[in-house]
């Protein structure tokens, strides 16, 4: 897994975080003052990037956290098989893979963005 780790406090919104070993992106942050007894706690709120899940956690803001390497590239859709599946090829390795459209109304030839993070892709 494509993955680096970082500390709480260089997160922000947008980033992305892993969160139970799910790759996530980061909708709120907020951080707490350090207090009598200890150092400042961050909390992480986020949503999946591939499943849509939220999830969330709190952390010291010194602590380490591991941020997975999401690419971002650009393919053509090759074949429609079904409503929600298409075929697709990569513009940089030309390699074709089945992906998952969604919501997405796509015809072949039509050029996409999607994110990969090892053998995950999703539509932009």
């Amino acid at each position: 897994m494509a993955r680096e780790q970082t500390q709480v406090r260089d997160l922000g919104e947008g980033s992305y975080v892993m969160i139970d070993d799910a790759p996530c992106k980061i909708t709120a942050y907020s951080t707490a003052k350090p207090g009598k007894h200890g150092s400042a706690k961050a909390r992480v709120e986020g949503t999946g990037v591939f499943d849509g899940n939220k999830r969330n956690f709190t952390q010291p803001v010194d602590a380490k956290v591991w941020v997975p390497i999401i690419h971002r590239k650009q393919g053509q859709v090759v074949s429609v098989e079904s409503d929600d599946v298409s075929q697709v090829m990569a513009l940089d390795t030309y390699e074709t893979f089945t992906i998952k459209t969604g919501d997405a109304d796509l015809a072949p030839d039509d050029e996409i963005e999607y994110l990969e993070m090892d053998e995950q892709r999703k539509i932009v």
